[in-house]
């Protein structure tokens, strides 16, 4: 059981022990996106200034994302 009033690290706690290109930006977004619903209805605290630094975790994740969407979208448009 996780102690309540425990801040939890961002980043930490979606890499673990790994290096971030080790983690693929599928479980980044998963992760990012519960800890910060949990963040927001107060389920969890996160460490505060860690967490605008760890935002490039996630942002780096959803620059990937909609670059793959986008290769994507040109891809169909082209074949069209």
């Amino acid at each position: 059981m996780s102690d309540p009033d425990r801040e939890l690290n961002f980043a930490r706690t979606i890499l673990g022990e790994r290096p971030f290109r080790d983690v693929p930006d599928e479980e980044v977004l998963r992760e990012s996106e519960r800890l910060l619903s949990e963040w927001m209805s107060g389920e969890a605290r996160l460490e505060r200034p860690k967490l605008y630094d760890h935002y490039a975790l996630l942002l780096v994740a959803l620059v990937r994302r909609v670059r793959e969407l986008e290769a994507r979208v040109t891809a169909l448009e082209e074949r069209a």
